[in-house]
């Protein structure tokens, strides 16, 4: 989430803006806090990594947090009011309504939505969101014939999680030779729509169990929330690290990225079986760094360029085709990994493009 988040600061930051980070939590145990293992309404921990990322990117004072029980961090409630008094454009990435009230002297209100079809599925199923003045998905199927996902009345524009490309510069002395990935094996509840439940990656994994048996690169996920499939993986050959060790900075996350040959990853079942389009702002950074992804297919394919640097598959087989073909040219899949992120990528395309839309 750290790094997914910063893209978007620092993109805004250097096209000129001046750009602030507010969060408010609006229920209990919001926070988790990485060094305890646990949910609670302590906001120190994520502070403390929060601000020192801020800092080193020129952001060490702009930045809020409000916690459950109205206490500020950071600028305190009139400073926030007059950052939001004189704001061009508030962009909700996943807060949903938390700051509703706040926002309203914003000159727009914008809603960028990371989880495509589950969003709209929960608006249909009747679960309340504030009026934006502009809506947004990283679904690029949404509202498309492609795609089977509902669109809950709304015109729904596109955007790809961008990537700040020069932050990642791929390096020729840190390399390895496995496919890793970090994901959460079950990230929150099914859900259904009109008879049919819906699920997250747990589903999905299972059509590529066997992988591991079928090509000779290591193949690792630093993963979360396994529960009692853990042995399973381990049986069928994955190596498992454990995720929060692996993102708990912004810098482990970014080497462990740089110590892998590429990523293969699956997607959660909701973005495969509704061909939403969704594309992993986790695989931007891969991509930026120069390795290759093999990601499941969920439609993106018909928005990115396949076949080098960038595989989608649907099947086991294909899996194992692209990982071979990876290996088999690592340096030619590497820069055309890099070519995909500095092309339809970078904050620099992406943001440029979204804001002009926008008409700011």
């Amino acid at each position: 989430m750290i790094s997914y988040v910063l893209q978007y600061l620092i993109g805004f930051q250097r096209l000129g803006y001046d750009v602030y980070f507010v969060e408010k939590a609006d229920y209990h145990n919001a926070c988790f806090d990485v060094s305890r293992m646990i949910m609670t309404d302590d906001p120190s921990y994520g502070i403390e990594v929060v601000t020192g990322i801020l800092k080193r990117f020129g952001m060490g004072e702009k930045w809020c947090y409000i916690d459950v029980y109205g206490n500020y961090y950071g600028m305190n409630n009139t400073q926030l009011k007059r950052v939001f008094q004189k704001s061009d454009i508030f962009v909700d990435m996943g807060v949903h309504g938390a700051l509703d009230e706040e926002t309203k002297t914003c000159g727009l209100r914008v809603l960028i939505d990371g989880e495509p079809a589950y969003t709209q599925m929960k608006m249909e199923n009747g679960i309340m969101y504030p009026e934006y003045d502009a809506y947004y998905t990283n679904g690029m199927n949404i509202g498309r014939r492609s795609s089977s996902a509902p669109t809950a009345g709304i015109n729904w524009r596109h955007i790809y999680h961008p990537v700040v490309v020069d932050l990642y510069l791929p390096l020729s002395h840190i390399s390895g030779d496995k496919f890793s990935t970090v994901m959460n094996w079950q990230s929150h509840k099914s859900i259904e729509y009109k008879g049919v439940e819906y699920g997250q990656k747990d589903r999905e994994f299972l059509k590529f169990i066997d992988l591991p048996q079928r090509v000779k690169a290591p193949l690792e996920i630093a993963i979360s929330g396994v529960g009692t499939s853990h042995q399973i993986l381990i049986d069928n050959g994955w190596i498992l690290k454990d995720a929060q060790q692996v993102t708990s900075t912004y810098d482990s996350f970014i080497n462990y990225v740089a110590t892998s040959l590429g990523e293969f990853s699956v997607c959660k079942n909701i973005f495969v079986s509704t061909n939403s389009g969704w594309f992993s702002d986790k695989s931007a950074v891969y991509l930026a760094m120069g390795k290759p992804v093999v990601l499941q297919e969920t439609g993106f394919s018909e928005h990115l360029p396949g076949g080098e640097g960038l595989f989608a598959v649907e099947t086991v087989e294909e899996a194992e085709d692209a990982i071979n073909e990876i290996i088999s040219d690592p340096k030619r899949h590497s820069r055309a990994a890099r070519n995909i992120a500095v092309e339809y990528l970078d904050t620099e395309v992406v943001l440029k493009r979204f804001l002009s839309e926008l008409g700011v």
